[in-house]
């Protein structure tokens, strides 16, 4: 007991001191945010654009899929430009032609290098020095509102209709007439000048730019700062520290049973009659595979977009589902899967815990909560598309409650947001009442079970984070708080909630001991949260925040890792329970789905993660399809198979007589992990290798535009996706089938196990 209350008050401390920093960090942000003009005017007065203009332009941009179609500082989908970038290239190109006709009368590229290398000083020294004044109005040149008018006229066309530009729509995977309204159009590209304004113009006291000199743009010298480099190296120097204290520490500190509990003749959880609310749970398994099945066959189309193909094998889906709605279903049905994964998971355990009881309603608040989570999904995806149709059935007032909220991972409307946080609610309501009365139980050890419920606590409160903030939140602010629930929400208490519930699981199977499964949820729990929650960090540095930011993020999202290099070994304790007894056969493929969370947690949470974490990295390769090597091995790698593990054992009780197909759950574990392999190892990370050198050599911009993605070469490899794709779709039906066939038809095969009334 001694120990635990060491371990209990380490995690506490750990929790205090890591939210104090995100806290604090969170106050920078919003102090240090760059600032919005109040309006933009010429030299001569003329006012181009207010304050309100931006603002209307971020909700025009929203409304179009927002960060699934392009990037905007770095964040979004990879196959249309970063506008930032983009916008920025253009209008310092467009500068720079007209200074060399003022100066020289012939374009910029026919002058001597000597002629360009001045006109660049004065180019850098504009752009660096337009900051806001005192009454916060920003005024440009007459030749800089030039080129503005002209990087707007190009968006303009490209968002319109134009014919000449259709080509590029094509290779953007953009609609024709992707924003029909030409007043919106046009405050959409005040907003895109916004963002790129902020990453030129020096910081005030700093020498770097709102964004730390991202993007990469050899014109004005947007190259890494000083501050960049030093931390990328003391974040390496503390990987490497971390890991060797840690191997350190397992191999000195770690107890272990003197020897492993004896496994029960029969299976536990056997013993239990299945409750009203747990027989209710198999439509929850069912929705699962359907929402899968969804995902998968959207995400199919989202990678045939990238390939400069309008139609489908023949059929035009462009004008009906665009790759920006393709591409924010993919997003949104991979959340809703696995989440309801995990919700099913608990809601199970909840009366396994309560002693084999259901607390009164109980079944009653487990067919709500599916109810509800079903108008969630059909309502955010109408909403979403009707959006994203731009047809004026969702009006602009109404597109942030109702429609696209434009910001990947939370695109559903604020409306169904809502919704859907009520739901989650709604499970912490049904976990708590079947969890409390065993708490307050007198004797017995409560502790792994009192980890359990705060992980169930924390699941249940922190996705609130994203309702922070508003339609018109300045973007780094924004930012902050979306992070807060895709990294630290998803990746942090979803992660020590699976790890409580597995340990709760096998200590009540009888697999493990209560003391050992305790110890290890709980050093588990201090180590995700040291690095996890300061870690968020790392996915702002470059989104308007200052160096601090960058700073803390840097140091402690490089301890994220260090607990993966262990995972090997959790992978090995997780496989070898199946020898323990005979009727653990019976639960091997959901041990399998958890063997493979540990290996694609190293994998992809740990070496790909690590791949794009460091500042001097992440510099280059923010918005690149590195970051997509990164989110399809740790989303699907890690909580994929978590889910898919969770929903197997619950299926496994839900039907005992059921008899999963060797032949089946074989095709899908091996094609599933060999398909994610395939992607990867064939398109996302060559591809995002050569984006890589091409924004290192030429500037982000380049790495985004048309011109690199018609290259053979790229075409080429996001063709060779297709064999990686079909791999993974084979392994993926051979696994919904086998639920599916669980879940309608109970597939009686004998089976050993009977379930006593």
């Amino acid at each position: 007991m001694a120990a635990y209350r060491k371990f209990w008050a380490l995690l506490i401390v750990v929790l205090i001191v890591t939210f104090g920093i995100l806290g604090f960090m969170g106050h920078e942000v919003y102090n240090r945010a760059p600032p919005i003009p109040a309006k933009v005017q010429s030299a001569d007065g003329t006012v181009l654009f207010t304050s309100d203009d931006i603002y209307a332009g971020q909700s025009a941009w929203q409304s179009v899929g927002g960060m699934e179609l392009g990037t905007i500082w770095g964040h979004g989908a990879y196959q249309a430009p970063d506008w930032t970038a983009d916008w920025l290239h253009r209008e310092l190109t467009a500068w720079l032609d007209l200074a060399a006709q003022d100066a020289y009368h012939q374009p910029y590229d026919k002058l001597t290098a000597d002629q360009q290398a001045a006109l660049r000083t004065q180019l850098k020294a504009e752009y660096r020095g337009a900051q806001l004044d005192a009454d916060g109005v920003l005024t440009v040149s007459a030749r800089r509102a030039q080129a503005m008018t002209q990087a707007r006229g190009y968006y303009m066309q490209l968002f319109g209709d134009t014919p000449e530009l259709q080509q590029s729509r094509i290779t953007y995977a953009m609609k024709v007439n992707t924003l029909p309204d030409t007043t919106r159009r046009t405050e959409m590209t005040h907003f895109f000048f916004w963002t790129a304004w902020a990453a030129a113009t020096g910081r005030p006291g700093s020498g770097a730019t709102y964004t730390n000199n991202w993007p990469h743009e050899p014109l004005i010298d947007n190259v890494p700062t000083a501050e960049n480099v030093v931390w990328s190296i003391v974040s390496v120097i503390l990987l490497l520290a971390g890991v060797g204290f840690l191997v350190l520490g397992w191999s000195f500190l770690r107890k272990k049973d003197a020897q492993e509990p004896k496994a029960p003749a029969r299976d536990p959880l056997t013993s239990f009659v299945l409750t009203p609310s747990q027989r209710a749970l198999g439509k929850y398994v069912f929705i699962v595979v359907v929402l899968f099945l969804v995902q998968i066959f959207i995400g199919g189309l989202t990678a045939h977009y990238t390939i400069n193909e309008p139609d489908f094998y023949g059929i035009d889906l462009s004008g009906l589902i665009p790759y920006s709605l393709a591409r924010t279903w993919h997003l949104q049905s991979a959340l809703f899967w696995i989440a309801t994964g995990f919700l099913t998971a608990g809601l199970f355990l909840a009366p396994i815990i309560n002693g084999g009881k259901d607390p009164k309603f109980q079944r009653l608040g487990v067919e709500v909560l599916f109810w509800a989570l079903i108008v969630v999904v059909a309502g955010s995806f109408l909403g979403e598309f009707l959006a994203i149709a731009q047809n004026g059935t969702v009006s602009p007032a109404l597109n942030f409650w109702l429609g696209h909220q434009g910001y990947e991972y939370l695109d559903l409307g604020r409306l169904w947001q809502i919704a859907l946080f009520i739901g989650i609610v709604l499970w912490l309501v049904l976990m708590v009442r079947g969890v409390l009365p065993a708490l307050f139980t007198k004797g017995g050890d409560k502790h792994l079970l009192a980890l359990l419920t705060a992980s169930i606590a924390a699941v249940g409160l922190f996705y609130g984070a994203g309702l922070f903030y508003g339609e018109h939140s300045n973007l780094s602010v924004m930012e902050y708080w979306r992070w807060w629930v895709v990294h630290l929400w998803v990746e942090g208490f979803f992660e020590v909630f699976a790890t409580a519930a597995l340990a709760f699981i096998f200590c009540t199977l009888g697999l493990v001991s209560l003391r050992m499964a305790t110890v290890a949820s709980l050093g588990s729990a201090v180590l995700f949260m040291l690095g996890g929650v300061p870690g968020t960090l790392h996915h702002l540095y470059f989104a308007g925040t200052t160096t601090p930011v960058m700073a803390v993020g840097a140091c402690f999202s490089a301890l994220e890792v260090v607990p993966l290099i262990l995972l090997g070994h959790e992978a090995w304790e997780h496989w070898h329970l199946r020898t323990r007894a005979p009727w653990m056969e019976q639960l091997k493929w959901p041990l399998l789905a958890f063997v493979f969370v540990a290996f694609w947690n190293m994998l992809g949470a740990g070496v790909f993660g690590f791949l794009i974490n460091p500042p001097i990295s992440l510099y280059y390769i923010q918005g690149l399809n590195t970051s997509l090597v990164h989110a399809h091995s740790a989303l699907f790698g890690v909580y994929g198979f978590l889910a898919l593990g969770f929903t197997l054992m619950v299926l496994r009780y839900l039907r005992p007589q059921m008899a999963f197909s060797p032949a089946l759950m074989k095709t899908a574990f091996w094609c599933m992990n060999l398909g994610l392999a395939l992607m990867i190892a064939t398109t996302m990370l060559p591809i995002g290798l050569m984006q890589f050198h091409a924004a290192v050599a030429e500037g982000l911009w380049y790495a985004r535009s048309a011109e690199f993605l018609q290259q053979h070469a790229v075409v080429t490899l996001h063709w060779l996706r297709t064999v990686g794709d079909v791999v993974f779709i084979i392994g993926a039906l051979a696994l919904i089938w086998q639920v599916v066939r669980g879940v309608l038809f109970e597939d009686a095969a004998p089976r050993a196990v009977a379930r006593p009334a």
